[in-house]
């Protein structure tokens, strides 16, 4: 460990209030402590990403869909066709559940924690259901979730459900992701992408959920810059670099 005598005075932390973590950043944590770090206590965030405005597109007018069917109370076709009865959850929190900087939110040993749901249901049993939306484009329709990067899918739906039974509610172990897939194998685009829709069932397991808090409040708290993540990118350009401009 580095020393780095953080400023403690940061405007990071607002006087009388609990200071907050969204979703994003606790993975951000778990990917690399070092950025998680440098981000929260010092303002130093990554580069931004590239925007998605395409998985956007899909995942508004999915949300449109699925309201129809939350106002009328049953389930959507898909659903009934994949042999369920899940109904789209219908409160009234649910557009500020939605939006981001918002979202489902609870404090946790002194700290903000929130994430910006897609969607939630409702099963027979009365146990909410997280749901996310997933598009991408491919040859084949994505039917699993099994690949390593899939692993931070998980782990969204997983935190969602760990707020919302510390909300109170009664939550399934089953989330769904409604993974939509671009067929790419057309011969022409014609102004129109043809997208197969799965419904792909995750068992969640919420024990790392708090585990992981725990460690990030304490990186946060500490006096000391914590070690890199072992796969982080922006670590390893930064040390490459270093190594070339001396």
């Amino acid at each position: 460990m580095i020393s780095y005598n953080p400023p403690r005075s940061r405007n990071l932390f607002k006087k009388g209030e609990p200071f907050s973590f969204s979703r994003s950043k606790v993975d951000s944590f778990i990917n690399c402590p070092r950025c998680f770090y440098l981000d929260r206590v010092y303002g130093i965030d990554t580069p931004p990403g590239f925007p998605f405005n395409i998985n956007s597109a899909v995942d508004t007018l999915l949300k449109r869909e699925f309201d129809k069917y939350r106002s009328l109370q049953k389930p959507h076709p898909i659903v009934i066709e994949n042999g369920y009865d899940y109904i789209p959850f219908q409160n009234e929190m649910m557009d500020i559940w939605r939006e981001n900087f918002k979202g489902l939110r609870v404090e946790y040993k002194g700290y903000n924690f929130s994430g910006a749901i897609d969607d939630i249901w409702i099963n027979k049993e009365g146990e909410l259901i997280v749901v996310d939306y997933k598009s991408t484009a491919s040859s084949e329709p994505v039917k699993t979730i099994d690949k390593e990067y899939h692993i931070g899918y998980k782990r969204q739906v997983e935190f969602y459900q760990w707020i919302l039974r510390k909300l109170g509610f009664k939550v399934s172990s089953i989330a769904v992701f409604v993974y939509c897939t671009g067929d790419n194998t057309l011969d022409e685009f014609g102004g129109i992408v043809k997208f197969h829709t799965n419904l792909i069932l995750h068992n969640g397991e919420t024990k790392w959920v708090e585990e992981t808090l725990d460690d990030l409040i304490d990186c946060v708290e500490s006096e000391n810059l914590p070690n890199s993540g072992l796969d982080c990118d922006q670590c390893k350009y930064y040390n490459k670099r270093k190594e070339i401009i001396k």
